[in-house]
């Protein structure tokens, strides 16, 4: 892991995750105290199941554009209860942006890749602080481990989760107050960067067999494959319009439909901006299309069975009365919207940009609902805001005005 440290913007951009956000990694070992377990962490939690309590309020709290979530479920965990099971159980948390992560070759990949990690008394959640990243222990018993030993100091000193307080707000003091922790760098191993020439030596000492000339090299860890984040649940977002007249939007989007955040507006003052539901077209949620502000999808410009995005956008349209804008994200900064009105607009990040452009469709249909025009919208375009990021949009019409789409 230490030798692929250089690779780690790589090993993010596979996970999906944009510039600006915060990975976060869920780590759980097998026994029944660990995080994934059923029984807390048996010391005044009420022996409740953490995790229950802790994935829907990671999915409704944290920001969709300012948070990537993903977790690395001990070997044992998928064995024993089947894959199928495990997925099932997470389905919720999955569908809100959860990814489960292959625990036998990409766990130590998104853990280079990692922003902070709530695990456990696992090897995983030991080597994350190893590595001088910010670790949160949501199930951590000391029972049954050598007080002597270096995991058992590490569990009695590390930041503890508390089950009901906000996460977003316990992750924020986190990343606020990390400081490393000498203990698990200095007793994972005293010679770092060795370990492949030390442990051949030993290997072959066991042997009685002389040892290779060459040197000991280890095999690199590879690039994961890619794996965007797709969220399939409604959104809850709100806009904060800074500036109608060059289009800044500040935009906050949550995995929650009914989601009322409590932590202070983007822009600084006391309202908490617009709120409005914008929801993927292939939603199991599927009465929330009716009502939704925004209905958006995913997928290839040239997908025959929708048809090209245009034609897609005035389907939805029809299918949708009350539904404001469609939008139909085509790449990883570009987008087709509708608006009621009929106008198609093709919407561009600079530099392919950097956001999910199904953001970008709300910050205009703010813009819109505030009283600006497509065309003034197409003269300035728009600029988004998420979270520290700012993207820069612009807004052209897509298709012809003499060119039908419906």
């Amino acid at each position: 892991m230490l030798a692929a440290r250089p690779y780690r913007e790589r090993f993010r951009r596979a996970l999906g995750v944009r510039r600006g956000q915060r990975l976060v990694v869920l780590n759980s070992t097998w026994n029944p105290d660990s995080l994934f377990g059923d029984s807390g962490d048996g010391e005044g939690s009420g022996d409740e199941d953490i995790l229950p309590l802790l994935l829907p309020r990671l999915t409704a709290e944290l920001p969709a554009d300012e948070y990537r979530l993903v977790a690395i479920l001990h070997p044992n965990i998928w064995h024993g209860h089947g894959p199928g099971q495990i997925r099932a159980w997470l389905d919720r948390a999955r569908r809100g942006g959860l990814t489960l992560i292959d625990p036998l070759e990409g766990w130590r990949q998104a853990l280079i890749a990692a922003d902070a990690v709530i695990g456990d008394h696992g090897s995983v959640t030991y080597y994350a602080a190893a590595l001088g990243t910010p670790v949160l222990l949501g199930a951590a018993p000391v029972s049954g481990l050598d007080e002597k030993a270096p995991l058992a100091d590490f569990v009695r000193t590390a930041p503890r989760l508390v089950p009901h307080a906000s996460p977003r707000a316990q992750l924020e003091t986190l990343f606020a107050k990390h400081r490393p922790m000498a203990g698990p760098a200095e007793y994972t191993t005293s010679v770092p960067g060795e370990s492949a020439r030390r442990l051949r030596r030993l290997f072959y000492a066991l042997m009685k067999t002389p040892e290779p000339a060459s040197p000991a090299l280890l095999e690199p860890l590879p690039l994961p494959p890619y794996e965007p984040r797709f969220l399939s649940v409604p959104l809850r977002v709100f806009t904060w319009v800074r500036n109608r007249d060059t289009g800044e939007v500040a935009v906050r989007r949550y995995a929650e439909p009914s989601h009322e955040p409590s932590h202070e507006p983007v822009d600084g003052t006391a309202n908490g901006g617009e709120a409005h539901s914008a929801v993927p077209e292939d939603t199991r949620d599927i009465s929330r299309l009716d009502i939704a502000d925004v209905v958006f999808r995913h997928g290839p410009a040239d997908d025959p069975r929708l048809g090209p995005p245009a034609r897609w956008a005035a389907e939805v349209m029809r299918r949708h009365p009350h539904c404001a804008l469609a939008a139909y994200v085509t790449g990883p900064g570009t987008c087709v919207v509708r608006t009621r009105r009929g106008e198609c607009l093709l919407l561009t990040a600079a530099d392919t940009g950097d956001a999910d452009p199904a953001a970008y469709a709300s910050a205009l249909h703010a813009l819109l609902a505030g009283g600006r025009t497509v065309t003034q919208v197409i003269r300035h375009g728009l600029i988004v805001r998420t979270g520290s990021q700012t993207h820069r949009v612009s807004v052209r019409p897509s298709v012809r005005p003499d060119q039908s789409v419906d």
